[in-house]
């Protein structure tokens, strides 16, 4: 006999998609807003001369800020409103998250449920307010220090620049928020995949011009094709990959009847922290480098200019820390959004335990030393995936859209994104479910 869970997939067919109307609401809401983001992409910032900038902007392409670029939706080629992207978001996000592990008062926030969560969002959103308008003052001083990218340099320039750059900082953040509640997905994440979507057409045109003049061979293109599919692959193959524990239930007793144990599993993802630890570790290493690019070298201090130097793309010291990031990020996100002893008090309460283990202490131990040992796995794969590209990247000049953080991102959202559809056609087709099993709760035929 079919399980429930196969009974449902069954089920689900394109007329299951015309009935969900609050399915077919939330996509339009989505994509509607998504394409009010690429506009904002478009629209530049006031008092920018554009051909000089394009011309700058070109000699730095290759660095850190063809990293920027990318995350912003090409906002920075442009210098557009929306140029500082929802890195601000993210990195104040960072920081929150922090604090509400070595800050009391925050982590008592945490624990309050949903009204600590929306204190903690507000503090997120202060945060978010101020390193915006840092770096978007950055900005504004380093476009000035180029020769000839501002029209009229001076404080109505500098003001402008801040209030337009983290207007558009604080909108995206806004828009994230409303497609997370009223549209399918994480709204952050979209509006990143976005972007990155965006300009996967023209970063693969620009590949096969490349190989078209001459500056990379036709053997070498196909590898880069064979190595896209292939991180493709690894990548939905291990975000679906699960560690299951068994868990067991005793018999009960329900008045005068008795009832046989369950089994069930706690499924535990091998990459529990899934696309975050990637976006952090770039958030983090484009801020040093927002003013680098465009400020002249004979202005940056000579430690400054090494530094800048040994984080630029693709050089050993970037590859190092993004690589120690991303295995941090791995294991810290791990560790806020799965809590062992958590777990282990729930299936006590409700009569369930692991096989061999003593219920309490002794399970959430070993789902601790369970999980942290496939967390170990799921940092190694972050950081192959992200790290291997990206080398082959900087030494042969591919576009970065086509590097492993830009596929880890497209690929990881668009599993998250259909796993949320799927959830509400199985939830459309519940009715159809009930029927098929013969577990109707109306009227039976007599």
């Amino acid at each position: 006999m079919a399980s429930a869970a196969e009974q449902l997939a069954s089920n689900l067919n394109f007329s299951t998609f015309a009935k969900a109307e609050d399915l077919k609401k939330r996509l339009w809401f989505t994509l509607g807003a998504l394409l009010v983001y690429r506009l904002g992409t478009y629209i530049p910032l006031p008092g920018l001369n554009p051909d000089a900038f394009a011309q700058a902007f070109q000699g730095q392409s290759g660095g850190i800020l063809g990293l920027f670029n990318m995350f912003s939706g090409g906002a920075v080629e442009r210098m557009a409103i929306f140029a500082l992207g929802i890195m601000p978001y993210i990195s104040a996000s960072i920081i929150v998250q922090l604090m509400t592990s070595v800050v009391p008062a925050l982590e008592q926030l945490k624990k309050e449920g949903e009204q600590g969560r929306k204190v903690i969002n507000q503090y997120t959103r202060y945060g978010t307010v101020l390193l915006g308008a840092m770096q978007a003052y950055g900005i504004a001083v380093g476009l000035e220090s180029g020769s000839g990218l501002v029209n009229d340099p001076g404080w109505f320039f500098r003001i402008s620049t801040v209030v337009s750059l983290l207007g558009g900082t604080m909108f995206l953040m806004w828009l994230g928020e409303q497609i997370t509640s009223r549209g399918i997905g994480n709204g952050i994440s979209l509006i990143i995949f976005a972007g990155i979507v965006a300009a996967l057409p023209g970063a693969l045109a620009g590949t096969l011009e490349l190989g078209r003049t001459g500056a990379l061979s036709t053997p070498l293109i196909l590898a880069i094709i064979v190595m896209v599919v292939a991180v493709i692959a690894l990548i939905v193959f291990v975000e679906r990959a699960q560690r299951r524990l068994l868990i067991q239930y005793p018999k009960r007793q329900v008045g005068n009847r008795m009832f046989q144990g369950d089994t069930s599993h706690l499924p535990l993802k091998l990459n529990t922290s899934g696309v975050i630890p990637a976006i952090f570790a770039s958030s983090l290493l484009l801020l040093p480098a927002t003013l680098a690019g465009f400020a002249n070298a004979a202005t940056l201090p000579g430690w400054a200019t090494t530094i800048v130097g040994a984080l630029a793309h693709g050089q050993p010291l970037y590859m190092l820390f993004y690589g120690a990031m991303i295995a941090f990020f791995a294991f810290f996100y791990t560790a806020i959004v799965f809590n062992p002893k958590d777990t282990a008090d729930n299936l006590k309460k409700h009569g369930g335990f692991i096989p061999g283990i003593r219920p309490g202490e002794r399970t959430a131990e070993y789902i601790d030393y369970v999980l942290t040992r496939i967390t170990l796995i799921g940092a190694i794969y972050l950081i192959f995936v992200c790290i291997l590209p990206e080398i082959l990247i900087s030494q042969t000049g591919v576009p970065f859209y086509l590097g492993g953080t830009s596929l880890l991102i497209v690929v990881s959202v668009t599993l998250d994104t259909v796993a949320q559809i799927q959830g509400h056609l199985i939830a459309q087709q519940y009715e159809g479910l009930i029927k098929k099993s013969k577990l109707r709760g109306g009227k039976r035929g007599r």
